[in-house]
């Protein structure tokens, strides 16, 4: 099992490995279920402050923000190369004329080798894809799609708008164009057993993915899942890191291991959360569950 906590490092035929740093990009985007396309209010837990950084803000220029970005990282590291990460909210929602327009805006930059689009499985249309394989050609590409879950129970009470179904089949239409894809779940959703959370893997290992990120959930204040604990907390099961760590090294056993796992964690800002977290950082989590993992073995 490949494993990468936080930089990207990826090893394939048609890239060099190259050690390379993501550099998130806010474009200015929306999603199908908070504009009345699908639904109001995007999803129950969402709030992009989260994990968007104070450099990547929609009212600057992509070019500007990966200049912010850049300069950040290449005190440190004069020698790195960069990929542009196009996170915040649904990176393929507009029309293609404007997505490749604000793609090769971030191809253009200086020592920018490549782009992770972030978005929904139900906003990738076959001429975008098509557009996209071109890209391909000549630069890294990766699509990490939001799954969240397996579950299509679960994804309606959290407001995806979407199926699983529609997960696999944008998975493998992006994968039959020879396009990297890469998965996001969240694990500890409400209503679903650890079980369930297992079963999870199972399902995505039949999937063409390179990448999957693991997310832990969290209760950011004033979303809607944060008022449904409020009211219901016997509804969740908030895990400790300890029983985390456990579930996340079943997930790992069971996961196809071809997978790169990117990462097990998030971490919002302490002062968004309505629980207090568990004070690790990512890498710091990564390898207590490492140290775990080989004590079992």
């Amino acid at each position: 099992m490949k494993v990468n906590s936080d930089g990207l490092n990826i090893d394939e035929t048609r890239m060099t490995r190259i050690k390379v740093q993501k550099i998130s990009i806010n474009a200015g985007f929306t999603c199908p279920n908070r504009d009345g396309t699908k639904g109001f209010g995007g999803c129950t837990y969402c709030n992009n402050q989260t994990f968007s950084p104070q450099y990547a803000a929609n009212e600057k220029s992509i070019t500007q923000q990966l200049n912010e970005g850049i300069q950040f990282f290449s005190r440190k590291y004069p020698q790195m190369k960069y990929i542009a990460y196009f996170q915040s909210y649904t990176n393929t929602y507009d029309t293609v004329e404007n997505l490749l327009k604000k793609y090769r805006e971030a191809l253009n930059y200086p020592d920018v080798v490549g782009l992770i689009i972030g978005t929904r499985p139900d906003c990738m249309p076959d001429e975008l894809l098509d557009e996209l394989e071109k890209l391909s050609h000549n630069h890294f590409l990766l699509i990490e799609y939001g799954i969240e879950s397996t579950c299509n129970e679960t994804l309606q009470r959290i407001n995806r708008g979407h199926t699983y179904e529609q997960a696999k089949d944008a998975i493998q239409r992006t994968h039959q164009r020879g396009i990297f894809c890469g998965a996001h779940l969240i694990l500890g959703l409400p209503g679903e057993s650890r079980e369930l959370i297992l079963s999870h893997a199972d399902k995505i290992s039949q999937l063409p993915l390179t990448t999957v990120k693991l997310h832990q959930l969290q209760l950011i204040k004033n979303t809607r899942m944060a008022q449904e604990y409020l009211k219901h907390p016997e509804n969740f099961h908030i895990y400790d890191v300890d029983e985390y760590i456990d579930l996340c090294i079943d997930f790992r056993n069971r996961l196809n291991p071809d997978f790169i796992i990117e990462r097990y964690v998030s971490q919002s800002p302490a002062e968004l959360l309505l629980l207090q977290g568990w004070g690790l950082k990512n890498f710091e989590f990564t390898a207590r569950l490492n140290k775990r993992y080989r004590s079992l073995q």
